[in-house]
This record gives structure tokens, C-alpha cells and sequence, in this order.
């Protein structure tokens, strides 16, 4: 995200009354938005350089969740990112992971085989060598 639309987003965002701010990554040209959630959690909107609007939720500088990117979303203006952001639920489950191989059923796992007891295997294998 560029700063110039970084600052657009956070403006817009606190013409809402949410608690935002431009976040740089200390050495990097990467500039993202960071929105304080209530229950004293944040999360850092896009401030990884890579296409797309997604957002990391941290508690205390730690991963607690995460906003999956939003489809489509690399061609967005100031106005549509900061409604995304304005209206994301961060209590929201993630979005159920696909399977790896949809063709597929559920894998079958082995049989175990029937435990024999430790004293049946020593006497067998004494027998054997006599």
C-alpha cells in the first residue's frame, strides 16, 4: 500500500470513529493501516508489500488471528478499503480451509494389528531356536 493512500484510509476511517493510524515497517517502504480493536487486540492491514488487502490480528505483538485477503481486492481505492476495514467482524471463525485433493474421499488409515503380548513373542522365538 502506498503512504498516500495509507493516510487516505485512515482518515476516512476515523471520519468513522475508529481508532487508526499509518503503520511503517521500521527500514521498509511497506506502509499499512493499523486499527485498534476494543478488547485491546490490533490489526495490521496490509503492510506486507504484497498484492491484495488482508490483515494480521495481534494481542501484546502476537498472532492471535488473521483476515484472509479479500478477492479482487488489489484494485481497490481509499474508499473501498476503508469500508472493508470499517466492516470486518475480527470475532468471525476463519473461513473453512479447502481440501488439499477434492477428488478424493476420506483417507482410509491401516488396521493396527492385534497386540501380542511381550511373553508370547520371547517364548515363540526361544521355541524356534531349539
Amino acid at each position: 500500500m502506498e503512504e498516500s493512500l495509507a493516510n487516505d484510509v485512515v482518515e476516512r476511517l476515523r471520519g468513522r470513529s475508529i481508532f487508526a493510524h499509518v503503520n511503517r515497517r521500521v527500514g521498509v517502504y511497506n506502509v499499512g493501516v493499523r486499527v485498534v480493536i476494543p478488547d485491546g487486540r490490533e490489526a495490521i492491514w496490509d503492510n506486507d508489500g504484497a498484492a491484495g488487502l488482508e490483515a494480521m490480528v495481534l494481542r501484546d505483538g502476537v498472532l492471535v488471528g488473521f483476515v484472509p485477503q479479500i478477492p479482487d481486492s488489489d484494485d481497490f481505492d481509499a474508499a473501498a478499503i476503508a469500508n472493508v476495514i470499517a466492516s470486518t467482524d475480527y470475532d468471525a471463525p476463519p473461513p473453512p480451509s479447502k481440501p488439499s485433493n477434492p477428488t478424493s474421499g476420506p483417507r482410509q488409515l491401516p488396521t493396527p494389528a492385534t497386540a501380542v503380548p511381550a511373553a508370547k513373542r520371547w517364548a515363540s522365538r526361544l521355541r524356534r531356536k531349539h
